[in-house]
């Protein structure tokens, strides 16, 4: 290298000039701090679930809030307003809504008070649900055991259907999705069962008789239902080694069109004969 060009390159070294402090004067943006007030508050929405008042609950409770979400990202966006269906909606559920504010908030006692709270709500609406569902079947003669797998099962299982397609949209493996139905059912086969009939079996120790439940239809609708749950599992297992497919859930519309028609055939077609057992037009076991 000449000595010119390592006067060029000495040109271009960065050098101390006459000042050599500066101030830094941070100023709030108000459209800024919006947006990302904005951020957070769908960040909390969708990863956290919880209030810190009971305050707060009751407010959320008798405020009409906007359903869905537009997707709009703009930062000079305003707020969504509450549609004339989110009105209907809020003046329909706002007893549900006020009747559950009175849970303790999630901020007390680590959680653990809202849990207990919330699970001896789950008791007692479970208890309502049962005897509405038998006094409704009563009213259009259906047999328990046809209401309870049709109606009953149907409303207590539509809530983790929509909670399993959020999962299945927002995960990237849908493990949250396909865990959501497996845990709740399996929380309410060893939880819903096991609890019930271990404290009706202690009321009735104490009362110096025998806990007997008849079987009736239930060992045919198991048997029926835990086929159909491997034939599932048998379809969700091609679906991930075929080579046009490789996901169980999704895919090309040609696939994910007929496995979708197909599993709900199974649920309809399992009602359907569970309830032709149940009134002797078929022969169980």
């Amino acid at each position: 290298m000449t000595e010119e060009d390592k006067r060029i390159a000495e040109m271009g070294r960065p050098q101390l000039g006459e000042i050599c402090r500066l101030e830094v004067k941070i100023m709030e943006s108000s459209e800024f701090k919006n947006t990302v007030d904005k951020l957070i508050k769908k960040t909390n929405l969708s990863l956290v679930v919880g209030t810190s008042s009971w305050r707060e609950q009751f407010i959320e409770a008798l405020t009409v809030s906007a359903g869905g979400d537009d997707g709009d990202d703009d930062d000079e966006a305003e707020e969504k307003l509450p549609s004339f269906g989110d009105y209907i909606m809020h003046f329909l559920t706002i007893f549900w809504k006020v009747l559950f504010a009175f849970v303790p908030p999630t901020d007390y006692l680590g959680g653990w008070a809202c849990f207990i709270v919330s699970i001896l709500w789950i008791a007692i609406l479970t208890a309502v649900i049962g005897d509405l569902a038998s006094m409704f079947g009563c009213t259009i003669n259906l047999r328990d055991s046809v209401t309870a797998i049709s109606f009953v099962a149907l409303g207590t299982s539509v809530p983790d259907t929509f909670a399993s397609k959020v999962a299945a949209v927002g995960d990237k493996y849908a493990d949250a999705s396909v865990g959501n139905v497996t845990g709740s059912n399996a929380v309410n086969v060893f939880l819903g069962i096991g609890v019930a009939w271990t404290i009706a079996a202690f009321k009735h120790m104490m009362d110096g008789n025998k806990f007997c439940v008849d079987p009736g239809s239930l060992g045919f609708s198991v048997t029926l239902y835990t086929c159909f749950a491997l034939v599932a599992i048998f379809v969700l297992m091609i679906r991930r080694v075929h080579p046009k497919i490789g996901a169980e859930l999704g895919g090309p519309r040609w696939a994910k069109v007929p496995t979708t028609a197909f599993l709900v055939s199974l649920w309809l077609l399992y009602v359907l004969i569970s309830s032709l057992e149940a009134y002797d037009k078929i022969q169980g076991f």
